[in-house]
């Protein structure tokens, strides 16, 4: 018994070790020079490691050297079976406006291994409460607005059924 005991805390020690060491930083920049490759550029202001993540503050987003929208937070969490992004107070340009919301309050994206392909979103803004799920097999997008609010601006992207308006793209 005294085995297995010091087993659970010998693989506990090892998991928040490697978690606690594991180079975010670098990650993160990893993460940007693979974005960049595709167009999509991102300045922060400044990045900041926790234990379990990172934070990025002040983020710009730029689209083939275009602004197409700033964040004030993004905070990035693993525990490497559980990781979430959360993006606090997105604002497009608003040359986007027709097609995008123009303030995003809330954004939650989790991914976790007990479902590997599938990531949850959870968006909260001027068009209300959307929820959704990223299918990273068949690469397919789809939100639900569970309670829409101010979705006109952005109707015309959006499609309705029987449960109410939804939207679906590929990627």
């Amino acid at each position: 018994m005294q085995m297995v005991k010091n087993s659970f805390i010998g693989i506990f020690l090892f998991w928040f070790a490697f978690l606690f060491f594991m180079p975010k930083q670098e990650l993160y920049y990893t993460l940007e020079k693979t974005l960049l490759g595709e167009g999509i550029e991102i300045n922060e202001e400044s990045l900041e490691e926790t234990i379990f993540g990172l934070t990025a503050k002040n983020v710009t987003f730029y689209f083939k050297g275009i602004k197409v929208a700033t964040a004030e937070e993004i905070d990035m969490y693993t525990l490497l079976f559980y990781s979430r992004v959360k993006v606090i107070t997105l604002k497009v340009n608003e040359s986007l406006r027709a097609f995008v919301p123009q303030e995003i309050g809330n954004t939650r994206f989790v991914h976790s291994m007990l479902s590997p392909s599938t990531v949850r979103i959870k968006i909260r803004g001027t068009f209300g409460l959307a929820e959704g799920r990223m299918d990273l097999k068949t690469r397919k997008v789809h939100i639900d607005f569970t309670e829409p609010k101010d979705i006109v601006s952005i109707r015309s992207q959006l499609k309705k059924d029987e449960q109410g308006w939804y939207y679906e793209t590929s990627f």
